[in-house]
């Protein structure tokens, strides 16, 4: 835990920080590196505090002393000073946005630039045979000095849960990547912990024997498999239409479990169960809206897993209409569920109804398709999805698919919905064993190979036997219909995941010594796909500043619908709060007029021009013109408004699911707890 800081503190009346070149209301703003500290003096022989990482502060003074650049910083707009700070301990923060790298697996990782000028040059050019060389020697270590390239993203997935790491953008500039456009942007790599830790991106510059650290217990571990978990959670229907495929979900465990046991490997896969119902006030004779029934602990063995779920019996009345509340079984999973420790996560939703949206008065979480994905996203949950397509529902079919092919959307690999006709049980059966045992393989997988010793071409290997035995489990099933084809398809999106997952446990156990903080330019699409995007764009926000942000659109929202903003008021709140969050997030509440009820907000002061000008990414929101909302039909601006109400919900989720939340202090997660927010989820 960090030392307190405000031991330095000052309040001076009327003393304002530095403004931002060319600007004249935005301030400049620093964020302090790991293992920074602060002093009442410019001077490193006085007394120094700790500072916790990645605080953001505002500029007052900047003065050399002694030979050091110094900067005095305050923890807000009005002169509440707080100490200096050695200039080389700040990184230079004009807006909240960051990136965050995408996972690499089957495409090429991001190379970073020691200057702009490289990449334009290399950009503008296409040049992919000089490009291929530079990527070749980076991925293998042996760039000099003299390159332009000096680093590269590691080759697996960042969790920026368990190794935080913040890349803020400092500059941005258009270029046309293979006929589209693209942008350079000129970022900082900074991660949590120090250089002996290694988490950001990789040093192409440090030698292969000082990047791979010695084998320690938990790499004997994971060199036999013996680390690697899989969770894997039903969420099943258990209204009353449901009772045979809650028993063949229970046959369908009991065969992994066999299985796995027969191997020696029961304890490196977890079953949980979680049922659901309906609104209880619509039906009140369903029981509960959903429940915990076994969870991962508990289900990690046979006995404990079917000591629970034997009892588990379908509901003895219907609920009110076709639609049911599915959303609120699989919130119930990624939030009762602790899933810590597992290395790949499942939920496996088994319905035969569409599930109430955000919008239904009688959801229960509030939460729409999207929200819910990215609740799942963030906690590195995968979705799957089984739809009993049976004749009582077909008028729901269609609804209902779309829904769930949305929700269970993965990036870079496609939807994990199967629909199962006519609902027939021993179909569905046949689909949920041929799954439960693809998970078993990806287990056994891991337990043959040895992670320190998993080479490019050895990885490629390793997918072509995965792919062969799909290919093989595919031809193996005799009715060649369809329905078949639906499955193999599935199948072969879940051995992607399964390889994507198992790279990314493995090379967990390879991480690489890396400069603490450097310079670098990067492009956030793909050299050779431009199509692709590379970097997941976020804005750092903390828990305070999320409960602020749900609390100014609420506040904008509700003063719309009572009729006391026309729609340019409207428009410029929404848009001063879009502008604000992604420049000076704690100041959401003081920008917006709806929220505070006094003051005029960025618009009206004709700031608004200055907030959007630099940013790199906006946002629809900010593109919006009053003309093109008055133009709009009465149902498209529900659908609109519909939309900032399904965000709040989202929030609120997001601000309880403590687990998503990293306290930079070490602390318990409190209201300076962080969470790098994904820019589409964003007003």
């Amino acid at each position: 835990m960090c030392l307190p800081i405000l031991v330095f503190a000052t309040q001076r009346d009327g003393y304002k920080p530095l403004l931002m070149e060319g600007k004249q209301s935005l301030y400049q703003r620093v964020l302090a590196k790991p293992g920074a500290s602060i002093r009442s003096k410019p001077d490193t022989s006085g007394e120094a505090r700790s500072v916790t990482p990645f605080t953001v502060y505002y500029v007052y003074t900047r003065r050399v002393a002694n030979g050091m650049q110094w900067v005095e910083v305050g923890s807000n707009a009005h002169g509440n000073v707080i100490g200096w700070i050695p200039e080389r301990d700040l990184v230079e923060w004009k807006q909240a946005l960051t990136v965050a790298f995408r996972d690499p697996v089957g495409h090429d990782r991001v190379l970073l630039f020691r200057d702009r000028e490289s990449l334009r040059a290399l950009a503008e050019n296409r040049n992919i045979t000089a490009y291929r060389k530079l990527y070749k020697k980076a991925k293998e270590g042996r760039l000099s000095d003299s390159e332009s390239v000096i680093a590269i993203q590691p080759e697996g997935h960042l969790d920026l849960r368990k190794d935080f790491y913040l890349v803020p953008i400092h500059q941005h500039e258009d270029v046309y990547l293979g006929g589209r456009n693209a942008l350079m942007l000129k970022v900082t790599s900074v991660p949590l912990v120090g250089d002996a830790h290694g988490t950001s991106v990789e040093s192409s510059n440090v030698p292969s024997k000082e990047r791979i650290p010695g084998r320690s217990l938990q790499n004997e571990d994971a060199k036999q498999g013996k680390g690697y978990r899989a969770g894997v959670v039903f969420v099943i229907d258990s209204t009353l239409s449901m009772e045979p495929y809650i028993e063949r979900t229970r046959e369908a465990v009991r065969k992994v479990y066999t299985r796995l046991e027969q191997g020696g490997l029961v304890k490196m896969v977890n079953f949980g169960l979680v049922d659901f119902r309906d609104n209880v006030q619509a039906a009140s004779g369903l029981g509960y809206l959903a429940q915990v029934q076994v969870t991962l602990s508990e289900g990690a063995s046979p006995r404990g897993f079917f000591a629970r779920v034997n009892a588990l019996e379908s509901a003895r009345v219907s609920s009110q209409d076709f639609v049911e509340d599915a959303y609120a079984g699989i919130k119930l999973a990624l939030d009762a569920i602790d899933w810590r420790g597992y290395d790949a996560r499942y939920i496996v939703l088994i319905t035969d109804a569409g599930a109430r949206d955000g919008q239904d008065p009688l959801s229960h979480t509030r939460l729409d398709t999207e929200a819910l994905r990215q609740i799942a996203k963030d906690s590195d949950v995968a979705l799957l999805v089984l739809h009993l397509l049976t004749p009582s529902g077909t008028s729901n079919h269609a609804a209902a698919t779309r829904q769930y092919k949305a929700l269970s959307h993965y990036p870079g690999i496609g939807n994990f919905y199967y629909g199962v006709e006519t609902g027939h049980v021993t179909r569905f059966g046949r689909v949920l064993d041929a799954l439960a045992n693809q998970i078993s393989d990806q287990v056994q997988e891991v337990a043959g190979i040895d992670p320190m010793h998993v080479s490019e071409k050895k990885a490629t290997r390793i997918r072509k036997v995965i792919d062969k035995k799909q290919t093989r489990i595919s031809l193996s099933l005799s009715d060649k219909s369809a329905s078949t084809s639906s499955l193999s398809i599935l199948q072969e999106k879940v051995a992607k995941l399964g390889y994507a997952l198992r790279m990314r446990y493995l090379r967990k156990h390879k991480n690489g010594r890396i400069p603490a903080v450097f310079d670098a330019w990067l492009l956030d699409h793909d050299f050779q796909d431009p199509e692709r995007a590379t970097l997941d764009i976020r804005v750092l926000l903390t828990r305070d500043q999320l409960s602020d942000l749900q609390y100014v659109l609420r506040q904008v929202l509700s003063t719309a619908e009572e009729g006391l903003l026309s729609p340019r008021n409207f428009l410029n709140d929404l848009k001063s709060l879009a502008a604000s969050l992604r420049r000076t997030p704690d100041e959401v509440v003081s920008s917006t007029i709806a929220a505070s009820g006094t003051g005029t907000n960025l618009a009206d002061l004709g700031y608004m021009r200055e907030y959007i000008e630099d940013l790199p990414y906006t946002g629809d929101i900010m593109d919006l013109s009053l003309e093109t909302w008055e133009s709009w039909p009465a149902k498209q601006q529900l659908t609109f408004v519909d939309s900032l109400e399904n965000r709040i919900n989202y929030y609120k989720a997001l601000h309880d699911h403590t687990d998503l939340w990293i306290s930079l202090d070490g602390g318990p997660v409190s209201g300076d707890s962080v969470f790098a927010l994904p820019l589409d989820m964003l007003p």
